[in-house]
């Protein structure tokens, strides 16, 4: 006899379910994390930046080249 392929292992464990409300926070901050990071790698010049000068442009510098995009 075999068993199916949807009868629960013994000893295996479960993956619990976790509700779409506590997981929508988390979802947006991470987003709202990855734009900023984004608009830091990509278009921050020093000209509306939160540092003075080309601070942050210079320390994500090879980012920018490795991703592509030109600074100079």
């Amino acid at each position: 006899m075999s068993q199916s392929a949807a009868a629960p292992v013994a000893g295996a464990p479960s993956v619990p379910a976790i509700p779409l409300r506590e997981l929508a926070p988390w979802a947006l901050f991470f987003g709202l994390l990855a734009v900023l990071v984004l608009f830091f790698v990509s278009a921050d010049q020093g000209a509306v930046s939160i540092a003075s000068g080309n601070v942050i442009h210079e320390w994500v510098h090879d980012g920018r080249h490795l991703l592509g995009y030109p600074c100079h």
